[in-house]
């Protein structure tokens, strides 16, 4: 089996452009298109994706549901639905780990080898970024000890200083797998 650290890339870019199995949109409740992600998101799939989102029903906070990925390079979007962030102390981290946990299950279920994620709730939803990351990357990494899939889990994010934040998070927690 490939090593944790090999299954886990962390980049810097746009992740409307990336060609893998699935993409994460950090959705709102609507699951109809919104700021920051989830409006480029829709732009760059197209019309298509809009539609097939209409057909959903909405998605609860945690949750996360799967549609094509339309104008995409990446075949499929899933939907999910992070916590705003109030104080740290009501369920926030539990909402976000379940935000990743269901978005890696529906990719193994669906047979995806590749998933890339967003910064889930860090921008208007308000979640600290260092906090998030924490969740993303202990969630991910308990996911991908128990699971052969997806093969690969791409961390995409925007800017400078969360890339690098984020990076230094990433090596706090490999260098802990080690010890």
């Amino acid at each position: 089996m490939t090593p944790l650290r090999d299954r886990v890339q962390i980049v810097r870019a746009d992740i409307t452009t990336l060609d893998v199995d699935a993409i994460v949109n950090a959705a709102n409740e609507s699951l109809l298109g919104g700021g920051g992600v989830d409006g480029a998101i829709h732009r760059a799939a197209g019309p298509g994706l809009l539609a097939e989102c209409r057909t959903l029903g909405g998605c609860p906070t945690g949750d996360a549901k799967i549609t094509r990925g339309y104008a995409l390079r990446a075949k499929h979007v899933i939907h999910t639905v992070g916590p705003v962030y109030r104080d740290g102390r009501s369920g926030e981290s539990d909402l976000l780990a379940r935000c990743y946990r269901r978005s890696l299950a529906l990719a193994a279920a669906h047979g995806l080898a590749s998933i890339a994620f967003p910064a889930i709730s860090t921008g208007v939803f308000g979640y600290p970024f260092a906090n998030a990351s924490r969740v993303a990357l202990q969630t991910t990494l308990t996911h991908l000890r128990e699971n052969h899939a997806p093969r690969e889990v791409h961390f995409v994010l925007y800017g400078e200083s969360d890339y690098n934040t984020f990076l230094d998070l990433w090596a706090d927690c490999t260098n802990q797998e080690r010890e």
